[in-house]
């Protein structure tokens, strides 16, 4: 058995896809059984009721083909499954606390998060978070209440980074969307400021990426296939100026940190990123004034500047297209207008 997506660490994220996906060759003296029974005793710590939700939900396969929990394993079989990833958490909490519910309905919600909001628990950060919200937020429907259901999440932004997050709010939901993000049928683009001067309108970064073995909290870029996890990110410029660009990411993959690090690793990194060496002056000239317009911007975005823009994906029950679009926030938007008039100055 391989699990393909391991268990990811909930303190230090940016975006990031919660799955776990499993392959399992049958062996050749298997005897007939149920595949949900089957799985249950290969994979560690599953409940027969996640594997039955996961099969209603068409996400295990048996030799490349959709099965419910009924089918009858055979010798030889080829079986993969994608499963929501719940992060081990400690006890969660319904906190009142407001967020911006751009959208909901019975199976699914969309959430426009603000700037320095931690999606999930996690040590150092047992309350206050977006998760503690939603409980609040879903108290009164079924299996809320009771503290059986909770909010499902198959992605999530970093603190720092504002913008769009799909939520499901039942396990048949969760399932589907967390099919989807594995098979990269999901569309997100950021949109984020960038230092230096792009060399063409658009491209196209590939670089596995992994945790660097020098500072625990960032991810690096390897060239080795044998490090790190496979990782795309498409991007285009949106306006330029002069020493930053305004661009748009579009992730064909969702790996932690992956636009942080692979702007880096291109030599353009996010501005005002204090752990990607954007927090720096590193393209303009050496005037005073200038020094002061970039700390005066540095102080009004006193983060990342970086927007989960938008979101689109199959609603879980209509298979509608669904496609979510959010405002850039007043921090970015501040500094953009002020990175728009010096350009504007400078004639």
């Amino acid at each position: 058995m391989k699990q393909e997506d391991e268990e990811l660490d909930l303190n230090d994220q940016d975006q990031q896809e919660l799955y776990e996906h499993y392959r399992i060759a049958v062996d050749k003296g298997q005897s007939l059984v149920r595949i949900d029974k089957f799985l249950v005793n290969r994979i560690e710590g599953i409940s027969r009721s996640r594997i039955q939700a996961a099969a209603d939900a068409d996400s295990i396969l048996v030799n490349d083909k959709a099965v419910k929990s009924s089918y009858q394993v055979k010798p030889l079989d080829i079986i993969s499954i994608v499963l929501p990833q719940p992060p081990r958490v400690f006890e969660l909490l319904a906190e009142n606390i407001p967020i911006d519910i751009i959208y909901e309905d019975e199976h699914v919600a969309m959430v426009n998060k603000k700037p320095g909001m931690v999606v999930h628990p996690g040590h150092g950060n047992y309350t206050g978070t977006l998760v503690n919200a939603l409980i609040w937020h879903f108290k009164d429907l079924p299996g809320y209440a009771s503290g059986e259901l909770r909010p499902g999440l198959v992605h999530r932004i970093d603190k720092n980074t504002s913008g769009i997050l799909l939520v499901a709010k039942n396990e048949i939901a969760l399932n589907k969307l967390a099919k989807q993000f594995f098979n990269h049928t999901v569309d997100r683009r950021y949109h984020a400021l960038v230092w230096g001067d792009m060399p063409e309108d658009e491209g196209t970064i590939i670089g596995n990426i992994g945790r660097s073995q020098k500072d625990r909290k960032k991810m690096d870029v390897y060239t080795d296939e044998t490090q790190g996890k496979h990782a795309i990110t498409h991007w285009k410029v949106l306006e330029r100026f002069a020493y930053v660009n305004l661009i748009e990411c579009k992730l064909e993959t969702g790996r932690t940190h992956q636009i942080r690090a692979h702007f880096e690793h291109i030599g353009h990194p996010l501005f005002n990123d204090d752990t990607y060496s954007g927090d720096k002056i590193l393209k303009g000239t050496t005037f005073p004034k200038y020094k002061q317009f970039v700390e005066n911007c540095f102080a009004l975005c006193p983060r990342t500047a970086l927007h989960a823009k938008s979101l689109a994906f199959d609603h879980p029950a209509t298979k509608k297209r669904m496609v979510f679009d959010s405002d850039i926030p007043d921090d970015m938007k501040a500094i953009i207008e002020k990175w728009r008039g010096y350009v504007k100055g400078r004639g």
